[in-house]
């Protein structure tokens, strides 16, 4: 059995001289690292003792699981943050997510085995976020790919977006829902078009300096001069 290797104390700022009790806890690492002892306040937050564990081991942040008495430990729970009571004696587990495999390995695997950790809200979101998330995930039950396209909107596009079906109704009953949504369809392509840096080509010659055309660009004259020389 491995040796357990001491420790000097941990406590958050947040939990220093306020009169909490102290436990020892065991922590072990997925690795060769033998087992080590900490000392920890016996009431502390999920999201504290993550980050007291990796700074301490040196483990990334985002990618670390926390296990304790069989369960998986989570910042938080519909929103709220989940506080943990420690006592003296408790053994938590710490293990670092593996990079995801290359995309041709993933390609042969089920896609349940992913489906779990396919979006997650980044630590430093806002608790509004948090909350919504927790709604939408937990209660409702959506599916992490749509999770993942209405966490991607800016408050701005959210705002465009229930202006345009606020005012869906009203063109249709001006008998102008054609040209309502074409307009809509040519709004979005010209928002979408970018603007090119200084010195950067358009696919299209006539908007180039000199009418330069990008390389390997396919038209009558190179045709015609491809079979002059017998290339073609």
């Amino acid at each position: 059995m491995a040796e357990i290797v001491e420790e000097e104390e941990l406590i958050p700022i947040n939990h220093r001289n306020n009169g909490d009790d102290k436990v020892g806890i065991v922590v072990r690492t997925i690795g060769p690292a033998p087992p080590s002892r900490l000392q920890l306040p016996s009431s502390i937050r999920v999201l504290d003792l993550r980050k007291l564990i990796a700074e301490k081991y040196q483990l990334p942040l985002e990618k670390l699981r926390l296990i304790m008495r069989g369960n998986v430990l989570h910042d938080s729970k519909s929103g709220q943050d989940v506080n943990l009571q420690l006592k003296d004696g408790d053994s938590l587990i710490v293990a670092v997510k593996p990079k995801p495999p290359s995309k041709h390995l993933r390609d042969g695997l089920d896609e349940d085995d992913d489906e779990d950790d396919l979006f997650q809200l980044p630590q430093s979101s806002s608790r509004w976020k948090r909350r919504v998330y927790a709604v939408l995930h937990d209660k409702l039950k959506l599916p992490d790919i749509l999770l993942m396209a209405i966490f991607s909107l800016s408050l701005k596009m959210w705002v465009i977006i229930i202006m345009w079906f606020i005012l869906a109704p009203v063109a249709h009953q001006w008998d102008l829902g054609p040209l309502y949504i074409l307009g809509t369809g040519f709004g979005v392509i010209l928002l979408n078009l970018g603007q090119r840096k200084p010195g950067d080509v358009s696919a299209y010659s006539i908007f180039n300096e000199d009418f330069r055309e990008l390389p390997g660009t396919l038209n009558a004259e190179r045709l015609d001069g491809d079979i002059r020389t017998g290339q073609i």
